[in-house]
Parts: structure tokens; sequence; C-alpha cells
């Protein structure tokens, strides 16, 4: 009798015991980890808060680097400017579409090449590394590649399209020499695309596509209803990434047109301002007005997909 009635209350204890000992464990993991992480931290402000809040402080001044003595402070004047510029805009126009389009076809090329590295049942090592070999090369090595490859002089490209005159000049004008650069980072990228879909393609529950499939669901159905819902937090994240990366072109565009005909992003107008024209303080506007469009397309994204990344990680 006496021992029916101790017990539960020595339960009670052992479990307030375990979880005061468990919660000094916890917070001594978090201490242990946040002096881990410290001097990564100050190391990542260092190089990242110092660059961003120099280039906001210069923003605030008409500043030229061919007359630095005659610094004058201007207050919001510059970001004006860039706002009230034509070209500015016609330069965002620029960035957001090669990021839409580049974006929108790197995710369907990606999720069927992360489906044939996935369910490939021979040779899965060469496959995979076939697929990836792309993204191991430098941006710059494959935007003079691809500009050899659609030069109309000794290039591939016109012999390879038989709706293309031979001597057709990709380069001439707006909207091939666009989609010459698209074709560019799109064949660059797609395989970072497929990597990051394919690990949301491992972690599909392979008993749900089975219970699908014996409920007769056909694979187009199992890939609207199983597939693509259950690696919706994978998919934000590839997009998530590409999006931010897309926007920030530079290299392609650098390589293969310089810019003519039209072809400049918001990274090459404000490349030209600070390192070929010398414009520090327009420049840096023109880089803290990147910056913060860079934030707004990342929580545009959060917003559409409404992903809850701590309930994907289960921690919710």
């Amino acid at each position: 009798m006496t021992h029916t009635t101790v017990a539960p209350d020595d339960k009670r204890d052992v479990r307030r015991a375990n979880k005061v000992a468990a919660s000094d464990r916890s917070k001594a993991e978090n201490r242990l980890g946040m002096r881990l992480v410290a001097p990564a931290i100050f190391l990542m402000l260092l190089v990242t808060a110092f660059p961003m809040l120099r280039a906001l402080y210069l923003s605030v001044f008409n500043y030229s680097l061919t007359a630095p003595d005659d610094r004058e402070f201007v207050g919001l004047s510059n970001y004006w400017t860039a706002l009230t510029d034509s070209l500015f805009w016609e330069t965002t126009l620029n960035t957001v579409f090669i990021m839409v389009v580049t974006v929108a076809v790197e995710l369907v090329i990606g999720f069927a090449f992360a489906m044939v590295m996935h369910r490939v049942i021979f040779a899965r090592g060469i496959i995979r590394t076939s697929i990836l070999i792309p993204y191991g090369i430098i941006t710059v090595v494959s935007g003079f590649a691809w500009q050899f490859a659609f030069s109309n002089n000794n290039g591939f490209v016109n012999e390879w399209l038989p709706f293309v005159e031979d001597g057709f000049n990709w380069f001439g004008q707006y909207g091939s020499a666009m989609a010459a650069i698209m074709v560019s980072e799109i064949w660059k990228t797609t395989p970072f695309m497929s990597l990051l879909l394919l690990a949301g393609l491992a972690q599909v529950s392979e008993d749900m596509l089975e219970a699908a499939k014996v409920d007769g669901a056909t694979w187009w159905q199992r890939l609207w209803k199983v597939i693509l819902p259950n690696m919706r937090s994978a998919i934000m994240v590839a997009v998530l990434f590409r999006a931010l990366d897309a926007y920030r072109i530079f290299d392609n565009i650098y390589v293969m047109t310089a810019g003519a005909q039209g072809t400049e992003s918001i990274s090459f107008l404000t490349y030209r301002q600070v390192i070929e024209q010398f414009q520090l303080g327009i420049g840096s506007a023109l880089s803290v007005l990147l910056f913060l469009s860079v934030l707004l397309i990342a929580f545009l994204i959060v917003k559409i997909f409404r992903v809850d990344l701590a309930a994907a990680r289960q921690e919710g």
C-alpha cells in the first residue's frame, strides 16, 4: 500500500529532476554553441557589415575619385537621381526578366535532372557527376565558351539551328543577345538547382508513393498530389537561392556583351558607376538599392511559398 502511494510522487520527482537536468544541459549546450560560433559571427560582421555600412555612408555624398577633395554631403540626392533615371529602371527590368526566365527554366529542367539522379539504377555516380559538371566550371569561363558558341564567325549554334541564318549575329540586337546570356546562365546553374531539388526529393516517403500507387493514382497525380507538396520547402530554398543569385547577374553580361544592346543589369550599372566612372556616391547608392531589392525579393518568395521552416525541420 505504501509502495503504491509513494511511487507516483517519486516518478514526478524523477521527471522534474530530469527536466531540470535537461534544461541545464540544454542551456549549457546553447552557451557552448554561442561561444563556438562567436568568432565566425564576428568575422562575418567584419567582412560584410562594414562594406555595407561604408556604402551606406558614401551614398549620401557627391563623391568622385577623380576629385576626392570636393566631396560634398547631398543627403538622399543620389537615391533620387537613381530612381528618376530611366536607365536604372531599364537595367532593373532586364535583371528581373533574366531572373524570372532563368529560374523558371532551371526549375523545370533541374527537377527533371533531380528525378533522373534519384531514380537511376545504373551508373548512378557517372550520371550524377555528368549532370553536375557545368556547375563546377567558373562562370567567366562558361561565358567565354558560350560567347564562342554563339559567334557568327566560328560558333556552332548557327549551324545547329536550322531556322537561323549562317551569318546571324546573336549579339547584334537586344532579344538574341539576352537569349544568349540566359542560355549561358541556365546551362551553368541548372545543376545547382537540381542538387537542391534532389535533396528534397530524397525526403519524399516511398510509403506514401506506394500507397498512392495502390490507390490507383497515376504518375501525374502522384507528382502533383504527393511529390511536389512534400517538396515545397526544398523548392522554396532552391528558388530563393537561385533567384537571389540570378538577380546579381554580372559575369555573363560582362563577358558576352559588356552591356551592349541594352543588356545591362543593375549589378553591371553599379560596376560602371564605381569602377569605370569613379562615381563612388551614386555607385554606393545603387549598391544600397540593389541590396534592398534583394531583401524584397527574398521576403516575397518566402511569403509566396508560405513555408514554415521550423515545422519543416520538425522543430515545431
